[in-house]
């Protein structure tokens, strides 16, 4: 008689899979997402740094690579360990130095426009480069905090929530089982989908942005695409 039911709200809380405290393996993944994708955006970042000339990078053109290969291979290590959440740290730090590098190389080319020290084809160069990385970084940057990651995307069963609104969880559950989208959730590419979109546009196209930290990075991802194609704009009117 005075025996009080369990509330099920309080099943649900415990049967949360977003804690890492327990540091589960990859094996409890429940729709893994394959890393390369992100593996091959930071190397291609180092690519396109050694694509810049020699006035726009910092200290001698082989440290930076060199720092970004470590971080990589012990990012990897991490994972694959299941190391989860010094994993995810050192994925911040890797993101979080070649964002600075583009800033830095950025800052750089703004410099030297106006004593015209970088030729016709190296301001070319230079421009594509930066905008390029531009793309991969925020693409980075929004697979690694949307959701709590990737890590914790991938122990959910589908994809219900997070900081953009991806046109799959708009669809009805009809139209997402007949599409067979039922446990569809965000990888690299859909990220790397939505940076590309920002930087073209400047603006979101088919994915809203629905949190302020979401709105604040395409809003500074937009604004450095602005500035790359603005000093690219002015400069070639200059030549002609």
């Amino acid at each position: 008689m005075g025996h009080t039911p369990s509330h099920p709200k309080d099943t649900h809380r415990l049967a949360e899979p977003d804690s890492d405290s327990s540091a589960p393996s990859d094996a409890d993944a429940i729709d893994p997402e394959p890393r390369w994708q992100a593996l091959i955006a930071v190397l291609a970042t180092s690519g396109l740094y050694l694509a810049l000339p020699q006035g726009l990078t910092v200290g001698p053109r082989w440290v930076f690579p060199m720092i970004v290969s470590l971080l990589l291979v012990a990012t990897v290590a991490a994972h694959r360990w299941s190391h989860h959440h010094f994993d995810r740290m050192l994925g911040f730090a890797l993101t979080s130095l070649i964002t600075i590098q583009m800033i830095v190389s950025l800052f750089r080319l703004i410099g030297a426009l106006p004593a015209h020290r970088e030729a016709p084809t190296a301001l070319l160069v230079s421009a594509g480069s930066l905008w390029s990385t531009n793309v991969l970084v925020f693409a980075l940057w929004y697979w690694r905090l949307d959701a709590g990651g990737p890590h914790r995307r991938e122990r959910r069963e589908g994809h219900t929530h997070g900081a953009f609104l991806f046109p799959q969880m708009t669809m009805l559950p009809e139209a997402r089982a007949a599409a067979n989208l039922e446990s569809w959730s965000p990888n690299f590419v859909d990220y790397l989908f939505l940076a590309f979109n920002t930087s073209t546009a400047f603006s979101p196209t088919d994915t809203p942005a629905l949190t302020r930290w979401a709105k604040v990075l395409m809003m500074v991802q937009s604004l450095i695409s602005l500035t790359v194609l603005a000093l690219l704009a002015g400069r070639a009117v200059n030549i002609l």
